[in-house]
C-alpha cells in the first residue's frame, strides 16, 4: 500500500472512531462541559469544536487511549481560551485552569470511561434538552442531538425535514435556554414529576415516529426506534426508582419487537393477523416484560405507559390473533381511557372491542367519534370504520371510507394499502 493509501486508511479509521466515541460519550462530554462553563449552548459548541480538532489530529497522531477524556479536555481548553480572549480571566478561571491542563496532560494515560457509569450531569443534560420553555420540535431535536449524539443531518432524515430546519431549531433552542437562564440542574422535588413527564413524552414522540412514520416512503424507521429505546434505557439507569420510566421502556421494547414482521421485503405493511410471529424479536419481548415487571414492583399502580405496555404484552405472548386475550385488552384500554382520556385511545378501544365482541358494537364507538369531530382529518378513523363496515358486509360504504382515509394518509405505504382496499 502506498503512503497516501495508508494515510487514507488511518484517516478513515480515525473518523469512524470519532463517530463511535461521539455516539457513546456525547451526552457525558456535553454534560461535563455544561457544568464546567455554566452555559449549555457554549458547551455544545465546544464539544463540536473538539470533534473537529479530533478529526484533524487523530489521523496524524493516532487515536488517544482515552478519546472521550481527550475530547472533554480539548473542550475545556477552548473554553479557557475563549475566556482569555474576552478578558474574563477572573476568580473562576484561576481556580479551574490548572485542573483543566492537568486533566488534558493525563488524558492519554487515564482509565477509559465506563459507558455504563452514568452520573448526575447526564440527567441534568436530559432535563435541559427537554426544558418546558422549548417547543416540542425543539425538545426532540435537542434531545437527539445532545443526548442521543445524532447529527443534524441524521435528525433531518429521520423526520423528513431539511437539515437547515433542524439546525435552526437547535440554534433557536440554545438561544431560548440562554435567554431563560435555564439552570443546569435536576428540577427540585416539587417539579420533578412534571418535568420527567415532559422528558418521557419526547422519547414517546420519537418512538411513535419510528413506529408509524407520519410521512415519506417508509412505514417504519427502525433506526429512530432503536435510538428512542437507547435513550429510554439511559433514563432508566439515571432514575431507577421511577416506575414510569421502566413502563415506557417496556412499551418501546414490546412494540419494537414486532417491527421485523410488520413489513414485507418491499417495505409494504403486513397487518397483524398476517404477520409471521416467528419473526418477532423474542429478546425485546423478554426485556420489555422484565421492564414492565420492574415498573409494577414499585406498587404504585399502572400509569398510562404501563397500561399501554400491558396491551403490547398481551399481543407479544399470544400465539395468534385468535389466541389473543382481547377481553383483557379492552379492559386495559378502558383503564387507559380513565386515566389518560383521548379520542385516539377510544379509537384503539373500538378496534379491540371489534375483536372481542364483534364489529357492530365497535362501530357505535367509532360513530360517536365521528360525531364528536375531534379526530377529523385523522386517517385511521375512516380506515377503522371501513374495516368494521367491511366485516358487516357493507362493502360500498367501506370503500368510501377507505377512499377518504387514503386521501388523508401522509405516509406513502399506508396510502397505497388504503387505495388497494378502496379498489376492493
Amino acid at each position: 500500500m502506498t503512503g497516501s493509501g495508508t494515510a487514507a486508511t488511518a484517516g478513515s479509521s480515525a473518523e469512524r472512531t470519532v463517530a463511535a466515541v461521539w455516539r457513546i460519550e456525547s451526552a457525558k462530554i456535553v454534560a461535563t462541559l455544561t457544568r464546567y462553563t455554566g452555559d449549555f449552548g457554549l458547551a455544545e459548541d465546544l464539544a463540536q469544536d473538539a470533534l473537529l480538532e479530533a478529526l484533524s489530529h487523530w489521523p496524524r497522531d493516532g487515536v488517544p487511549a482515552n478519546p472521550a477524556a481527550w475530547l472533554t479536555a480539548v473542550g475545556k481548553r477552548r473554553a479557557i481560551d475563549g475566556w482569555r480572549r474576552r478578558e474574563r480571566y477572573d476568580e473562576r478561571l484561576a481556580g479551574i485552569a490548572h485542573d483543566a491542563q492537568r486533566e488534558q496532560d493525563a488524558s492519554l494515560d487515564a482509565e477509559p470511561w465506563d459507558p455504563d457509569a452514568i452520573d448526575d450531569d447526564v440527567l441534568r443534560l436530559v432535563f435541559i434538552a427537554c426544558h418546558p420553555v422549548l417547543s416540542r420540535e425543539a425538545r426532540v431535536a435537542l434531545t437527539l442531538r445532545v443526548v442521543g449524539g445524532l447529527s443534524s443531518e441524521q435528525i433531518a432524515r429521520a423526520f423528513l425535514v431539511p437539515t437547515a430546519t433542524v439546525q435552526q431549531r437547535i440554534v433557536r433552542a440554545k438561544k431560548t435556554l440562554a435567554a431563560a437562564k435555564a439552570p443546569f440542574e435536576v428540577p427540585p422535588r416539587e417539579e420533578f414529576a412534571q418535568r420527567l413527564g415532559g422528558v418521557l413524552s419526547v422519547l414517546y414522540l420519537v418512538f411513535n415516529e419510528a413506529h408509524a412514520a407520519t410521512a415519506g416512503e417508509d412505514l417504519l424507521r427502525p433506526d429512530l426506534g432503536r435510538e428512542a429505546i437507547r435513550l429510554a434505557r439511559v433514563l432508566a439507569a439515571l432514575v431507577p426508582q421511577e416506575p414510569d420510566v421502566h413502563a415506557l421502556l417496556a412499551l418501546l421494547e414490546l412494540t419494537a419487537a414486532r417491527f421485523p414482521a410488520r413489513t414485507d421485503a418491499n417495505g409494504d405493511p403486513i397487518l397483524l393477523a398476517d404477520q409471521d410471529r416467528g419473526l418477532w424479536d423474542r429478546g425485546r419481548i423478554a426485556r420489555g416484560r422484565a421492564a414492565l415487571a420492574r415498573a409494577d414492583s414499585f406498587g404504585r399502580g399502572r400509569g398510562a405507559y404501563a397500561l399501554q405496555a400491558a396491551i403490547a404484552e398481551c399481543h407479544a405472548v399470544a400465539g395468534s390473533v385468535e389466541e389473543t386475550d382481547w377481553d383483557r385488552i379492552v379492559l386495559l384500554y378502558e383503564a387507559l381511557g380513565r386515566i389518560a382520556p383521548s379520542p385516539v385511545v377510544e379509537l384503539n378501544r373500538a378496534a379491540a372491542v371489534a375483536m372481542a365482541t364483534g364489529p357492530a358494537s365497535a362501530l357505535r364507538i367509532i360513530d360517536a367519534l365521528v360525531a364528536d369531530g375531534s379526530l377529523r382529518g385523522y386517517h385511521l378513523l375512516p380506515a377503522t370504520r371501513g374495516e368494521l363496515l367491511l366485516r358487516l358486509g357493507r362493502s360500498e360504504e367501506a370503500r368510501s371510507e377507505f377512499v377518504t382515509a387514503a386521501a388523508l394518509a401522509g405516509n406513502d405505504r399506508e396510502r397505497a394499502l388504503l387505495e388497494q382496499k378502496a379498489r376492493g
